[in-house]
């Protein structure tokens, strides 16, 4: 899934797709790589599926980053049906 990163004043900070990453202990985690080759590491997947604490993770370290909250995370799917 294609994603951008947008600041609350409209500004497009980056470009890139969300990804699971496989943990060592088999756990998933969510995260965030850049079209300019950057890595966000977000939390761990609840085991019922629950993207919330690993997406709040995930916007802890843009945070972290670029010193901003209320960012938005955009997705867009091309996918075909």
């Amino acid at each position: 899934m294609r994603c951008a990163i947008i600041s609350r004043a409209g500004q497009v900070l980056a470009h890139g797709r969300l990804i699971l990453h496989k943990c060592d202990d088999d756990k998933l985690r969510l995260d965030l790589q850049t079209d300019a080759g950057r890595l966000f590491q977000g939390g761990i997947i609840d085991p019922d599926g629950d993207l919330t604490s690993a997406s709040e993770a995930l916007f802890r370290h843009f945070f972290e980053v670029w010193g901003m909250s209320d960012l938005t995370l955009t997705v867009t799917s091309k996918g075909k049906l």
